[in-house]
């Protein structure tokens, strides 16, 4: 499976982007990448260290909290993927947004899209990841690999998005950015 990094970024310049205020919650940005390996695309993941005070072990984006000498979001989403795992702000084409998300523990999340060249050479920062995932596209697109549960939390259900791959399970917020870059880039349902 393979995407058009063209057409990937005209269907985010049409797609109807939902902004939210942040309202007092921190703000934070991910960087979905995508990226040719072995003639498909790949989807480039973290799996968070142990100790880490939120989300220890998960499989997320590369991402984090704005900071101070952050011209806008984007900067953010390209700084924190350049602390985390090497990848250099000025290797990324950033192709557009998605919705942003916001979370139960505070947080106002603005996902950007990008694409980079591979093979690259990433350099991990141990603290923070404890390896990078690499996966393909058609296995996140299979609709097996998907599903939701419904989640009471704090008297309300929700639903919470599921991608189950073998012993790999990426859900929560990272699932509910993934379903909607799937939904709006491949024949998803």
């Amino acid at each position: 499976m393979k995407l058009d990094a063209g057409k990937v970024r005209d269907l985010l310049a049409e797609f109807p982007l939902r902004e939210l205020a942040a309202e007092g919650r921190s703000q934070a940005a991910v960087l979905v990448a995508f990226f040719e390996k072995n003639g498909e695309d790949h989807l480039l993941f973290t799996r968070r260290t142990e100790n880490l005070n939120h989300h220890r072990g998960e499989i997320s984006f590369p991402g984090g909290e704005i900071e101070a000498g952050d011209a806008d979001l984007c900067t953010t989403a390209l700084r924190e993927a350049e602390e985390e795992i090497g990848l250099r702000a000025g290797d990324v084409q950033v192709l557009g947004r998605l919705d942003d998300f916001q979370t139960r523990r505070g947080f106002h999340v603005a996902p950007f899209i990008g694409t980079f060249a591979y093979p690259y050479e990433f350099s991990v920062n141990d603290e923070e990841v404890a390896e990078i995932l690499e996966i393909p596209l058609r296995e996140l697109a299979n609709p097996d690999v998907f599903r939701y549960e419904d989640w009471k939390v704090d008297g309300e259900t929700h639903q919470v998005c599921f991608f189950t791959l073998d012993s790999l399970v990426i859900w929560g917020l990272t699932g509910n950015i993934l379903k909607q870059f799937l939904d709006l880039t491949v024949e998803f349902s």
